[in-house]
C-alpha cells in the first residue's frame, strides 16, 4: 500500500502485538518489571490487567521472549470454557495427552510432570490471557494448581492476564483464597498525551522513518482526544491518517486532515453522529462507511464530469460552436483527469493491483477523444 510512498520497512501501525514495537511508556515500563520480577522471584500468582488494546499481549510476548532458557510456558489463550476444558488446555500445551480423561486425571498428570520438570531444574509457567472471561469454578481450579509444591517452590508459576474487570471479579468474596495468593500485581495504564506523540514517532522509526511525515502540533492533540491514549486506537488511527495522505500524495499532516479522517474511523462518533458509517464487511471489515461514502462522492463527480464533456462535445460537432468552448472543453477534460487520477490511487491504495476484473475493464476508461466510452464505477466493479 502507502509504505513504498513513505518509504517504509514495513506497515507502522499494525494491528498485531509485535515486540519489536514496543514502546515503553511509564506504565509500560513498571508493568515489565514487575512481570520480571516477579517470574524471577518464583511469585506463585501474578495479575497483569489493562484496559482493551493497551498492550498487554505485546507486553507478554516480550517477556516470553527474554526468559531464561529453564522456563518453559504454557498459554491460554481462549478462556470461555470450563473448568475441565481449561485443565486439558493446560496439558496440551504442556504436551501432556489429554484425549477421554477426566478432570482428577487431568490434575494428576500435570502434578507428576511438574515434579518431573522441577526434577530437571525447569521452571514451568502457566500465563492465561483474558482471564476476566473464565468462571469462578475455573479460577478456583487455578488456585488448586497453585498449590502443587515442594517444602521450598512451588512447582509453577500463574500469570492472570486481563481486562480491569478481572479484578472485580477476584475480589469476589468466594475467591479470597485466589486473592491472598497474589504475590504481585500490576495494572497497565494508557498513554499521556505526550507519550502518544512519542509513541507515534517511535514506531515511524522501527518501521524505517521516522520523517515519513510531519505532524503539525495540534494534529496529534486529535489523535490524544478520540483514542485516549489507548495504543491500539492510536494505530488504527494513524493507518487511515497515513492511507489519506498517500491518497492526497501529501505528508503534510494537519489538524484539519487529521481530524477529517480520524472523525470517520472513531467507531464511537460514527455510531452517535453517523449511524450509516458502518464497518463494510465486503471488503475484509476495514473501510468505514463514511469513506465509502467519500469515494461514492468521487466517483460522480467523474461521471458527472465525463457527461459534462460529452455535452460540449456534441455541440462543437453540431457547429453550434460559442466563444470559449474549446477551452471550456479543455478545462473540463482537466478536472476529469485529476478526479480519474485521484480515484485511481484510492484503489490502488485500497486493493492493491487491479484484478482480472479490473484489467478487462480497462478498455472502458473514459477516453477523450471518445467521451462516451464510460468508465465502470468503483462499486459496480466491487459489488456488480
Amino acid at each position: 500500500m502507502y509504505e513504498k510512498f513513505f518509504n517504509f520497512d514495513c506497515k507502522p501501525f499494525e494491528l498485531v502485538p509485535n515486540p519489536r514495537f514496543l514502546y515503553l511508556s511509564q506504565s509500560h515500563r513498571k508493568a515489565i518489571n514487575y512481570l520480571r520480577y516477579g517470574v524471577q522471584e518464583h511469585a506463585g500468582f501474578i495479575l497483569f490487567t489493562g484496559e482493551v488494546g493497551s498492550g498487554k499481549t505485546t507486553i507478554l510476548r516480550d517477556l516470553i521472549q527474554k526468559i531464561d532458557p529453564d522456563i518453559m510456558v504454557s498459554m491460554v489463550f481462549n478462556t470461555r470454557v470450563d473448568a475441565q476444558q481449561l485443565m486439558g488446555m493446560i496439558n496440551e500445551d504442556f504436551g501432556l495427552e489429554v484425549d477421554g480423561k477426566d478432570k482428577r486425571t487431568l490434575l494428576r498428570d500435570l502434578n507428576d510432570f511438574l515434579i518431573a520438570r522441577h526434577a530437571d531444574n525447569m521452571r514451568p509457567i502457566i500465563i492465561i490471557d483474558e482471564a476476566q472471561n473464565l468462571c469462578s469454578e475455573a479460577l478456583e481450579e487455578i488456585r488448586l494448581i497453585s498449590n502443587l509444591e515442594t517444602d521450598n517452590h512451588k512447582l509453577v508459576q500463574i500469570i492472570l492476564v486481563g481486562q480491569p474487570e478481572l479484578r472485580t471479579l477476584i475480589n469476589n468474596p468466594a475467591l479470597r483464597q485466589l486473592r491472598q495468593r497474589i504475590g504481585v500485581n500490576c495494572h497497565l495504564n494508557p498513554l499521556t498525551r505526550e507519550e502518544t506523540e512519542a509513541y507515534v514517532f517511535h514506531r515511524l522509526e522501527v518501521a524505517g522513518n521516522r520523517d515519513a511525515v510531519s505532524f503539525h502540533e495540534d494534529a496529534f492533540d486529535v489523535i490524544y482526544s478520540y483514542s485516549k491514549g489507548i495504543p491500539r486506537l492510536v494505530n488504527v488511527f494513524c493507518d487511515f491518517i497515513l492511507l489519506a495522505a498517500y491518497v492526497e500524495e501529501t505528508r503534510d499532516m494537519t489538524r484539519e486532515l487529521v481530524e477529517d479522517v480520524v472523525g470517520d474511523v472513531a467507531w464511537q462518533e460514527n455510531v452517535n453522529a453517523r449511524p450509516e458509517s458502518s464497518t463494510n464487511e465486503g471488503i475484509g471489515g476495514t473501510l468505514p462507511g463514511e469513506m465509502f461514502r467519500k469515494l461514492s462522492l468521487i466517483e460522480n463527480s467523474v461521471l458527472k464530469a465525463n457527461k459534462t464533456t460529452e455535452e460540449l462535445v456534441k455541440l462543437h460537432k453540431k457547429g453550434q460552436a460559442m466563444p470559449g468552448l474549446a477551452q471550456e472543453v479543455a478545462k473540463q477534460g482537466q478536472q476529469l483527469q485529476q478526479l480519474q487520477e485521484s480515484l485511481g490511487r484510492i484503489e490502488q491504495a485500497l486493493f492493491g493491483s487491479p484484478g482480472k476484473n479490473a484489467r478487462q475493464d480497462k478498455g472502458r476508461a473514459i477516453n477523450f477523444k471518445h467521451p462516451g466510452r464510460q468508465k465502470q464505477g468503483l462499486f459496480s466493479r466491487i459489488f456488480g
